[in-house]
């Protein structure tokens, strides 16, 4: 798949329109997508139960209702906080989804179709020739950990992988990073 670079997920970002309420809810929910390197199903599945803001932390409900904790930062908590007190506080709720965080416009849970549809019309606003997609977004935090010296095994339990070889696959690091990573830290290197 597809990554992203650091400039490109901020060019797609800067492209949302925040004048209206569903922009803010989309700045937030690709951050979160980056931030937190979540699935499309555990975003918008995501509960305001979740989010364990003091401690710096969101609870994610991964496959097979497996549990996790992933570290949230200051940038990402800002962003939801936003949506969650300019956006959310003023809709009409429907019945059984007061918990869910990310809503659409008619106060129900959010469709996996309508958040590629976003990310699509983004990419499109921004002439960005990559073919991407909400996991893109998954796939580029988890990169760019690995690239920024990040261990795997932090990556795995992040991305809540049961094994580390889906980890390892992937993570298709370029060679030129790979020879970065042995001229910095063999001891023979020196």
């Amino acid at each position: 798949p597809d990554t992203l670079s650091t400039i490109e997920i901020n060019s797609l970002i800067k492209a949302i329109d925040l004048s209206t309420p569903e922009g803010e809810r989309n700045r937030a929910m690709l951050e979160t997508l980056y931030g937190c390197g979540l699935r499309v199903s555990e975003l918008i599945g995501l509960r305001i139960s979740d989010l364990f803001f003091e401690e710096d932390f969101i609870k994610v409900t991964g496959k097979g209702d497996k549990q996790r904790f992933v570290p949230i930062s200051d940038v990402n908590k800002k962003y939801i906080t936003i949506y969650r007190k300019e956006v959310r506080n003023h809709q009409k709720i429907q019945k059984g989804f007061e918990d869910i965080l990310f809503l659409n416009r008619r106060g129900k849970k959010l469709t996996r179709a309508m958040i590629f549809t976003i990310i699509k019309q983004l990419a499109v606003k921004i002439d960005l020739s990559k073919n991407i997609s909400p996991h893109t977004f998954r796939h580029s935090f988890a990169t760019h950990l690995l690239e920024n010296g990040a261990d795997l095994r932090a990556i795995q339990q992040m991305l809540g992988h049961e094994s580390i070889t889906t980890t390892e696959v992937y993570m298709h690091l370029d060679r030129s990073h790979l020879a970065e990573v042995v001229n910095k830290f063999h001891p023979r290197q020196n």
